[in-house]
């Protein structure tokens, strides 16, 4: 009886080339990228680090290295921090520091529409009125006033010699006002 010659591609064990497992290269390549993440955390600060999907040992390791001051000792404790990260959400981690590195691409729309809303309320009256109907519980004297403030500044701006500092507080008021009824 002669067997089948199976192609080892086909198997699900087995890559491209025929191996069971990853080259050791393909294995460097993934220890030294998290290495490399492992020293992004080290220099986060502390209040960023408990946001993270830590585990408690790395979080101490992390922590440790810190706090080590040598050179030889910081490098060390990096290692280690590498090493422990093996075990550690990789993925997610990076996720989130590349939020809040770049920040979301959802609360930069955001910002954009608040920034687009606010110049259609400095240009447009029709536009608070819309604004009211889709946020009836907003303070209407409030907003009107701040709106009324941000014209005359901008006024004032417009007719500054040049070198002259705009004034921006009630243009920025106006912002943080629709930025609060937004949340």
């Amino acid at each position: 009886m002669t067997s089948p010659t199976t192609d080892p591609a086909a198997e699900p064990d087995f890559d491209d080339n025929g191996y069971d497992r990853p080259s050791k290269s393909q294995v460097k390549r993934e220890m030294h990228a998290l290495l490399d993440l492992g020293r992004q955390l080290i220099d986060l600060p502390d209040d960023r680090l408990k946001q993270l999907p830590l585990a408690e040992r790395l979080y101490e390791a992390i922590r440790l290295a810190q706090r080590t001051n040598s050179r030889e000792g910081r490098r060390r404790q990096t290692h280690f921090v590498g090493k422990l990260m093996r075990d550690a959400p990789a993925d997610e981690i990076r996720a989130q520091l590349d939020i809040w590195q770049n920040g979301s691409r959802e609360e930069t729309a955001a910002m954009h529409r608040l920034e687009a809303l606010r110049e259609r309320l400095l240009s447009d009256d029709d536009a608070l009125t819309e604004l009211l109907d889709a946020h009836p519980g907003a303070d209407v004297q409030q907003l009107r006033a701040t709106i009324r403030a941000a014209r005359k500044e901008a006024q004032l701006n417009a007719a500054l010699q040049p070198g002259q500092e705009p004034q921006r507080k009630h243009y920025r008021a106006l912002f943080q006002a629709l930025k609060s009824l937004a949340a």
